[in-house]
Formats: structure tokens, sequence, C-alpha cells
């Protein structure tokens, strides 16, 4: 197939937005009874005491806590981002209204994650955790900010200037 043919096949909104909607599957997917506490603590439980032999079972839960509470952040982190691809589409750099847009859109995903949860009987809906995943967008709108600045700021190789020969 010819490079520019798959163009003409996929819309131009399916390859912006296919990213964010498999990742929004992919949450949904993580807030199911397969990956409550429960389950996840049967998976992390010996590979922890396998690195740490003499872990106690205070110090087990608190790392299990951490890890579970470090996934929300990334996975809404990650989710930020990628909608943040969408609501760029085609275009290039960074806008407040693209940023501030993936930042809504992941803090109410994350509201309706959290009553998806309550129906879930291994599962418990929390204020908390959807707090814990707006700020994990919301870090990653400051990253996307950040990086788009540093690269704008970077002198293209026509700008950059060569000293005196020798």
């Amino acid at each position: 197939m010819q490079p520019h043919l798959h163009k003409l096949l996929i819309p131009a909104w399916l390859r912006a937005w296919w990213p964010a909607l498999f990742w929004a599957c992919l949450i949904f997917t993580l807030s199911t009874d397969t990956f409550s506490s429960e389950h996840t603590a049967k998976v992390f439980s010996p590979i922890l005491r396998w690195l740490f032999p003499h872990i106690t079972e205070d110090q087990f839960d608190l790392i299990h806590h951490l890890i579970r509470k470090t996934a929300h952040f990334t996975e809404y982190f990650i989710f930020c981002v990628l909608l943040y691809r969408g609501f760029r589409g085609g275009r290039k750099g960074w806008r407040f209204s693209w940023g501030f847009s993936a930042w809504f859109a992941a803090a109410v995903y994350s509201c309706l994650d959290e009553i998806h949860q309550a129906f879930v009987a291994s599962r418990t809906a929390s204020p908390y955790d959807s707090l814990l995943d707006s700020i994990g967008a919301l870090f990653a709108v400051a990253a996307l900010y950040l990086w788009f600045r540093w690269r704008r700021a970077e002198p293209n190789a026509s700008q950059v200037v060569s000293g005196p020969r020798a």
C-alpha cells in the first residue's frame, strides 16, 4: 500500500482519537472486579515477598496501596496526553484550550469511572481516587505545556549561526 493511501482510508478524527478511546476502554477494564485490590494483592504479594522476604503484612499493605494509587495517577496522566492528541487533531503545537479540554474530559471520565466502580461488588467508589486521577491529568497538561514551550525555544538549525572558520 502506498504511504499516502492510508490517510484516505482512515478518517482524520479516528487517527487522532483512537489512542484515547483505546485507553478509556483500558481504564474501564481496570475498574472491574478482575483488578480489585484483593486480586492485585494476589499478584503483587509473591513478587514483593520474593524481593523483600522479611516484609511484614503492614508494610505489604502500604506498598500495595502506593502501587495502586500511583497507577491511578499514571493512567490518567497518560489518558490526558492522549486526549490532548485527540483535541489537537492534525494541528501542531500547544493551545491552552486543547490542554484544558483534555484535562476536563479526563476529570469527567474519572468521575464516571468512580460511579462505575460503585456498581462493582468488589470495588468502592472514592472521590479521593477521582481527585488523584484529575491531579494526574493536570500534571500531564503541565508537562505538555512545558514540553511544547521547550520545543519552541530550541533553536532551529537554520537559526544557528556558525562561528568563524579556522
